[in-house]
């Protein structure tokens, strides 16, 4: 069976933008074309949009026949929208490429993002309470990510001793990351003081422990191995191992906060199918919506082991030149977070540390890993990248 690999991306600037869904759109559909002008329009078959809010908050339905259209893209294979809020991107990604590996496609554009700064900013915070059971845990406020997550946190320093140092260690470990990506929302250096001193936002957590609300779009273009040399002489980027998991999605159903089953169950499977273990893993891409959520992440990824997330950050060994860099690009925490679009911009980080191009480049980069978590920490989508 033939492989999936990507031969292009690009992104639009991420921040507060005075531009449309559709504009995001055109930007960063042009930044992938741009990443490799040897792919024109005409030769992608297949469109996959990765958004979760733009009906209620770009106002567009219909979305990848526009999407397409925009980007001068006539599709033969494929032309739909995927939906996983915050693991959009990446569910989006592993759709083209299993299309592209079972031959229904060839060479297909998965672009995704939001527009999530309105002039009734309520509406992005009232649209996540969608995100959980709607009628009994949205009414009593329960989607809202910051209080979720400060729960977590308690509930992780309670058994682990994880401290709100260690969080701060994160922040500033991914803002510093994050100066060298010039289309990230913020691109500002912090101290691990002013972390600590930080205004609350759901204590324990503070401002920098939570990534910001996010305009943008990202792009990348999937084709088969043996196309991708038509392309490209730079070296291949496979996907190599993917995986989704789920529990339950009402937060009255589930047990503990401080291990997220569904994550080491996803990571087993792309593991598993990928042909490799976490220790082979060089650079990563993880969900740091909330700094305690990297701290998780590493730990039910097998970065370590269970309870030492929080040391893990402290000895460098998240970092460059550590056991694994994760969010080597700044992470959500500094890049932003226009759900439709996250796991497409981890994928563009990827390829570029595995292709050797990167800003700030992972040393001899073979194996790379990208982690969406959505909704009340439900869903779990990985995708495995490998080097040819």
């Amino acid at each position: 069976m033939r492989d999936a690999c990507v031969i292009a991306g690009g992104q639009s600037k991420w921040g507060y933008r005075d531009a449309t869904l559709i504009e995001l759109f055109q930007e960063a559909g042009k930044a992938c074309f741009d990443d490799n002008p040897n792919i024109k329009p005409a030769d992608i078959d297949g469109i996959l949009v990765a958004s979760a809010t733009s009906e209620r908050l770009g106002r567009q339905t219909h979305l990848a026949p526009m999407v397409a259209e925009y980007l001068g893209i006539k599709t033969r294979s494929v032309c739909a929208r995927a939906e996983l809020l915050c693991g959009s991107g990446s569910s989006a990604i592993i759709l083209a490429a299993g299309m592209i590996k079972s031959g229904m496609a060839e060479t297909i554009m998965v672009i995704g993002g939001e527009k999530l700064f309105t002039p009734q900013r309520w509406e992005t915070f009232y649209s996540q309470l969608g995100s959980v059971d709607h009628d009994w845990d949205g009414a009593q406020g329960l989607g809202l990510p910051p209080s979720l997550f400060s729960i977590i946190f308690q509930q992780h320093s309670d058994l682990y001793g994880t401290t709100e140092e260690q969080l701060a260690m994160v922040s500033v470990k991914n803002r510093r990351n994050g100066l060298n990506n010039p289309k990230g929302q913020f691109r500002k250096e912090i101290t691990l003081e002013e972390a600590m001193s930080a205004k609350p936002v759901a204590v324990p957590l503070k401002l920098y422990d939570c990534c910001p609300v996010t305009d943008g779009a990202a792009a990348v273009i999937l084709t088969s191995d043996s196309t991708a040399k038509d392309f490209t002489d730079k070296p291949l980027v496979k996907i190599i191992g993917t995986a989704q998991a789920t529990e339950s999605n009402s937060i009255s159903n589930r047990g503990s906060w401080s291990t997220w089953s569904a994550l080491k169950t996803a990571a087993s499977t792309a593991y598993s199918r990928a042909g490799i273990t976490a220790d082979d893993i060089d650079v990563a891409q993880t969900h740091d919506c909330f700094t305690i959520s990297e701290i998780i992440e590493y730990e039910d990824l097998g970065f370590c082991e269970k309870g030492e997330g929080g040391s893990f950050v402290e000895k460098g060994l998240s970092d460059f030149g550590g056991k694994v860099a994760v969010n080597t690009d700044g992470g959500l925490l500094s890049c932003g977070h226009p759900f439709g679009g996250t796991g497409i911009r981890q994928a563009i980080e990827i390829t570029k540390q595995l292709r050797g191009d990167a800003a700030h480049q992972v040393e001899n980069a073979k194996y790379g890993l990208t982690h969406n978590l959505s909704g009340a920490v439900v869903a779990h989508t990985i995708v495995i990248y490998g080097r040819d």
